[in-house]
């Protein structure tokens, strides 16, 4: 039997087979520390969780419109013009099952076979198998740690071909922490506009910045970034609401007209009682976000110092998500007793085998020489992980 060849295509999850594996040890009754947790680590703020529970009580448990419910599109509506100075309608808006789902109608909506989408690398996992179920083509821009993991137009002029449809953007990003400047976002936008290419913009980790960075959308900016731009957003990452699956997209009439269509005949609407609790967070106190922002700073600032500290290893300090790219590569080729460390896949296995401590190999996002830690952890088993991972890199030879 043949069985579809774009299926057969998609690579499995490099971040979900550690964690499966992590958590079976735990299951075990090992003593893992987890440094692959994708979500916070906080339960979701009480006053969403109380919009949810009214929402069950006063019935809104049916069907709602497929592109979701015009409270809402209106809270979201709203939430652009404060935040980031954008002018949309409720026409403009989308609302899907988690921001992965708006994604994969963007690809569905704008994709033909062998069109061909910029991707930054290192990549969120899932962003190239989501062009390739499409018929799309990824092209995998390499950046580099020196330049804070992101594009240069000299690299992206060299990407270009007559197939080029988008650029993909993520800002704040996994699996860097990279914040891009506005000025890098203009120059961005410009060549965009030159080539013209659509821009698509992830800003799922918006809220999640740390000092005096700021977010700026891309779409935000003056000339026609506005009208060739797809934002994507979503309620996971700012209100602890990863298990919710609320994601939302903002782009010109056309594409979201299309992403409706696309969504009404795959999953239809998203939970209804999950986007009642959503109007409460996007419309509700942010001091329950403002506090997991500070503890996630003092986590990270924690993590970066203690990582520069330990001979072989080093990192650069993220601006904004809940993520470290650790650079491995002076680990590579020293051995374990008699194991080699040959790359961030055996760099890994060795680490949670030697000393049970789970993190995420960099190939899974492009990148070799480097593994990934989240700090959405607790300060104690980020102290008491790092400790861990230090004693393993002195007893390689």
């Amino acid at each position: 039997m043949i069985l579809s060849r774009k299926a057969q295509q998609i690579e499995p999850s490099i971040t979900l087979a550690i964690t499966a594996k992590a958590k079976k040890m735990k299951a075990d009754g090992i003593d893992v520390i987890g440094f692959g947790a994708g979500e916070p680590d906080f339960n979701t703020p009480e006053y969403i969780q109380k919009a949810a529970i009214k929402a069950i009580k006063e019935g809104y448990t049916k069907y709602t419109p497929a592109s979701g419910i015009m409270e809402l599109k209106n809270a979201i509506v709203e939430k652009f013009r404060k935040d980031n100075g954008l002018e949309y309608n409720t026409s403009q808006i989308i609302i899907s099952t988690g921001a992965k789902q708006s994604l994969a109608n963007v690809f569905a909506a704008a994709l033909n076979p062998g069109d061909e989408v910029i991707i930054p690398v290192p990549y969120w996992v899932s962003y190239p198998e989501l062009v390739k179920l499409q018929g799309g083509v990824p092209i995998f821009v390499e950046t580099e740690e020196n330049n804070g993991f992101k594009y240069t137009i000299e690299k992206l002029e060299k990407a270009i071909t007559k197939n080029t449809k988008m650029i993909l953007i993520n800002s704040p990003n996994n699996p860097t922490g990279t914040v891009y400047s506005k000025k890098e976002l203009e120059d961005i936008a410009n060549f965009a506009k030159e080539k013209d290419i659509l821009i698509l913009s992830d800003e799922i980790y918006e809220k999640l910045i740390y000092g005096d960075t700021k977010h700026v959308s891309i779409a935000s900016l003056s000339g026609d970034a506005y009208q060739r731009t797809i934002v994507i957003n979503g309620v996971s990452k700012a209100y602890a609401m990863t298990g919710w699956r609320i994601g939302y997209a903002a782009a010109n009439k056309e594409i979201v007209r299309l992403m409706s269509n696309i969504q009404s005949h795959t999953t239809s609407n998203p939970n209804s009682i999950a986007q009642y609790a959503s109007v409460a967070a996007l419309k509700g106190d942010t001091s329950s976000m403002d506090s997991m922002v500070a503890e996630f700073k003092n986590r990270r600032d924690y993590m970066v110092n203690e990582i520069n500290r330990i001979d072989g290893l080093s990192c650069i300090k993220p601006e904004g998500a809940f993520y470290v790219m650790m650079n491995i590569s002076k680990t590579i080729g020293k051995k374990f007793n008699d194991v080699k460390i040959e790359d961030s896949i055996s760099f890994c296995d060795q680490l949670l085998e030697r000393e049970k401590v789970a993190v995420i190999p960099g190939i899974g996002f492009g990148i070799d020489n480097y593994v990934r830690l989240s700090y959405a952890t607790s300060a104690e088993n980020i102290e008491k992980g790092l400790d861990r991972i230090g004693r393993f890199v002195k007893e390689l030879k």
